[in-house]
């Protein structure tokens, strides 16, 4: 959040390590300069994996990847207060995430329902948010069935994200092990999930579907894909949350051919410009985006740090952060506003198993 210059902001960072021993570390980053800086750390947080914040900016909540939390097997979400001063965070209480490996939540605009994907166990769960901001049990919890061609990571469902359109009437769910988006209605007011008229929308088989973004002008949605490592790109109808596929491509450079796994997707607030992180190559690619059709033109594969996860610009849409898993680090590019290219600020900051970052 803004200092009283309006030169900072907070940032927020999710961890993920075998011992779950990390927690929720906050750095401030300098909109000016692009200087990161570590303030502190919010222990006993065990595997917060992904986070998210309420529309107005007091609370967060975070996903956190458990063996069993109160006796259920899998995970919990958590409810934290943000001290608007110092951004410091206050538990305020916490529900199982009723699934395994609670991997992505989203909050909707109305901050009063949150949405989580479990990951292992194949479900979404919708739970009712107080206007507290605490976190009521799971009002839904909905199963996926199904599986796809890879013999090890595609043999039952696995969401991997799910995300709300610009408007929030709709919610996307990328399950990795079906090579489907499922394509829900949302009712945030019951915090409840129904199948859209469109139910889903099928990828290449063996693409393993992960995380997706929209353009600002809504009428485009793209996908990263974790197995053939590539983007699709989607005609978005807002109106009856549709997607039609206009285009598919690789993430990586045409003369690669080792292994990587497509992991995170953030379009610019331009609408210019689109950012795809590469794990095992080790890059951030940079696409071009066509203002007239959507359409996607690679421009250049910037290197960051070992296994490059989530990405976040921040509002001012002049910086972009890299959460590095293995590279144990968040790192911060300056973003050239004619070109979409990446100049490395020279700066990052050691955060153990770093795998989602949320600015305010």
């Amino acid at each position: 959040m803004p200092d009283q210059t309006g030169r900072s902001l907070t940032v927020y960072v999710g961890t993920h390590v075998a011992a779950q021993t990390e927690g929720i570390y906050i750095l401030h980053l300098d909109t000016s300069t692009g200087a990161l800086t570590p303030v502190s750390k919010v222990p006993d947080v065990r595997s917060p994996f992904f986070l998210d914040t309420s529309p107005d900016g007091q609370y967060l909540y975070a996903g956190c990847v458990l063996d069993e939390f109160n006796g259920e097997p899998g995970g919990s979400v958590k409810a934290f207060s943000i001290n608007p001063q110092t951004g410091n965070l206050t538990l305020l209480n916490e529900q199982p995430a009723k699934g395994e490996v609670p991997c992505y939540v989203s909050v909707d605009k109305t901050g009063r329902c949150l949405l989580v994907a479990n990951y292992s166990s194949g479900s979404v769960a919708a739970f009712p948010i107080n206007e507290n901001g605490t976190l009521e049990p799971a009002s839904q919890v909905t199963q996926h069935e199904g599986s796809s061609v890879h013999p090890d990571r595609q043999e039952g469902p696995h969401i991997h994200s799910i995300v709300l359109s610009p408007d929030h009437r709709y919610a996307f769910a990328a399950d990795l092990g079906t090579d489907k988006v499922q394509i829900y209605k949302l009712n945030a007011s019951s915090a409840t999930l129904e199948p859209n008229d469109q139910p889903f929308v099928s990828t290449q088989p063996g693409a393993g579907p992960r995380h997706m973004a929209f353009h600002p002008n809504e009428t485009r949605a793209y996908l990263i894909n974790e197995l053939d490592n590539t983007f699709a790109v989607y005609d978005c109808n807002a109106k009856s949350g549709t997607l039609k596929e206009r285009q598919t491509l690789s993430a990586l450079p045409s003369d690669y051919d080792g292994d990587s796994y497509g992991a995170d997707i953030v379009v610019h607030p331009s609408g210019r410009f689109l950012y795809g992180s590469n794990r095992e190559h080790n890059s951030i690619a940079i696409m071009t985006i066509n203002a007239s059709t959507g359409e996607l033109t690679p421009f250049a594969h910037q290197p960051t740090e070992a296994w490059p996860w989530n990405l976040e610009i921040d509002p001012t849409g002049t910086f972009l952060l890299s959460a590095n898993q293995r590279g144990n680090s968040v790192t911060v590019f300056r973003i050239d506003q004619n070109t979409g290219a990446l100049q490395p600020v020279g700066n990052s900051v050691e955060v153990p198993g770093a795998v989602c970052i949320k600015t305010i």
